[in-house]
């Protein structure tokens, strides 16, 4: 099936382009619509108005296997290990604080409703309470952390759907919400009296002579290949990448950071406009009371983080990077953050690692705590 590929391509091309045209109309529109969120939307619009459905093409799996992959390793060769460490504790704190919230809101909104409708009929008769662990899964951990714990606590498969019909829906908004957030950082630095806002510093020494971009672009092709050869987990496959990306980029003396930040950028916009051809305008019927408790939820996990964010006085830009970390994951953390600072998407890859990692202990929590409590 080319249809995919030729809606991608033509997605990516187009906007790689009109993102650099000098032109104050286009600019104008990319000041609303970043570059990297127009290709996630283009695709899906296309899609919609031919009706077609390129959900299940064969694109995304090749999308998952190398364009992923390739974006990751990419990326993390152009982080220095120094930047990393200056950055310091605070957008980590900033992000476990949201995680933290993810997994036990659900317990703490049930103590204050413990007897209205929405917990003792919906969430208790209906069993609707089986499909919060798999969305705490999806939000911090992906769609493996997300298929783990539907099967942990045994969730039906009409609630199963239900939920990731509502999941999808909210995700998507949610991406091109932080997307705009992102951009409002330094009102919201100025607004909440932020003083730690400074941008971290390219600690690395510039070489005259850098390897050549083919010999840099011919080592992470082969380091994906082999990684595909010989990995079948996803995210063992994200993890090897990401330590290989940093030791390329932090031991080979004559790395060409540059180049790998640039491609890396470029895979970023194919990734997304491949996941648009994912992305579904149409809705299905699903329980509006249950998509109220998911959007009190997800504004809470923000406001949350706002909270912590203030209180330990780092920038704000890190609690739409760190949501996004959580609820988007590997591919669309560096997106957004790629909106406000370049430089920062390999930091948002360590986050968005750190949520694949921790999805399903968190989810186990959260299992843990509506069994104990609630059923």
């Amino acid at each position: 099936m080319v249809g995919p590929w030729i809606i991608a391509f033509c997605t990516v091309v187009a906007v790689y382009y009109l993102d650099r045209w000098e032109n104050k109309h286009i600019k104008s529109l990319f000041d609303w619509v970043p570059a990297i969120l127009l290709a996630y939307i283009i695709p899906a619009l296309i899609s919609y108005v031919l009706n077609l459905d390129y959900s299940q093409a064969d694109i995304h799996n090749f999308s998952k296997n190398y364009f992923i992959p390739l974006a990751i390793i990419a990326v993390m060769s152009s982080l220095s290990l120094g930047q990393l460490k200056a950055i310091g504790l605070k957008p980590i704190l900033v992000f476990v604080a949201g995680s933290l919230f993810i997994a036990v809101f659900p317990v703490l909104l049930g103590f204050s409703l413990l007897e209205t409708d929405l917990v003792t009929e919906m969430l208790v008769e209906q069993e609707y309470w089986k499909g919060i662990p798999p969305i705490v899964g999806s939000w911090i951990g992906g769609s493996t952390s997300q298929l783990v714990l539907k099967e942990l606590v045994e969730c039906p498969e009409n609630i199963f759907l239900s939920v990731l019909v509502m999941d999808t829906i909210l995700v998507n908004i949610w991406t091109i919400l932080m997307f705009q957030t992102i951009k409002k950082s330094k009102f919201l630095n100025k607004h909440f009296n932020i003083k730690d806002v400074a941008m971290p510093e390219d600690l690395r020494v510039e070489n005259k002579k850098l390897m050549a971009f083919w010999l840099c672009g011919i080592i992470l092709l082969v380091s994906v290949i082999f990684c595909n050869l010989l990995i079948e987990s996803f995210i063992m496959k994200v993890v090897l990448l990401s330590f290989l990306g940093l030791g390329l980029g932090n031991f080979i003396s004559k790395w060409n950071f540059k180049f790998t930040l640039k491609i890396g950028s470029i895979l970023i916009i194919i990734v997304m406009a491949v996941l648009g051809l994912k992305l579904q305008f149409a809705t299905f019927d699903f329980n509006t009371s249950f998509l109220g408790f998911l959007i009190i939820w997800l504004v809470g996990h923000f406001v949350f983080m706002v909270v912590i964010a203030k209180l330990l006085n780092v920038n704000m830009a890190w609690v739409p990077i760190a949501s996004m970390a959580n609820v988007g994951g590997i591919a669309t953390a560096p997106a957004v953050t790629a909106a406000y600072e370049k430089k920062w998407m390999p930091h948002a890859i360590v986050l968005a690692i750190l949520s694949m990692a921790t999805g399903t202990f968190w989810g186990m929590l959260t299992i843990y705590l509506l069994k104990t409590f609630f059923i």
